[in-house]
């Protein structure tokens, strides 16, 4: 028999970079107070380089690290888009097939259900 998996828990990580620490810090404790996320780990001094506006752009941001459930995303979106001051944020998701069943089940509890 094929095991199937309840969607409802299906975990993700996902990224978002900041352009300074308090952008990054305000959307990490709205995504924490809401329950959107379980925990977001925040790196600094991140140097991205990229193309914006037919200009190629370098910026010093903060990447955001997200654990969250993947039908949870839409919300997880809205708020990082309502708290962020960039035009366009980046906001990727990613699946995680695999890890610590003691994370991934406390992951799911210290999110919305």
């Amino acid at each position: 028999m094929k095991k199937t998996t309840d969607s409802r828990k299906i975990s993700i990580i996902v990224l978002v970079t900041c352009p300074d620490k308090e952008s990054a810090n305000k959307i990490a404790s709205s995504l924490i107070e809401k329950k959107l996320a379980a925990c977001v780990n925040t790196i600094n001094n991140v140097e991205s380089i990229f193309r914006w506006k037919g200009k190629i752009e370098k910026s010093s941001e903060n990447l955001l690290i997200i654990k969250s459930k993947k039908r949870l995303l839409k919300k997880l979106i809205a708020d990082v888009q309502q708290n962020h001051p960039y035009q366009l944020p980046e906001i990727l998701a990613l699946p995680i097939i695999g890890g610590s069943k003691a994370y991934i089940d406390w992951l799911n509890n210290e999110t919305q259900t």
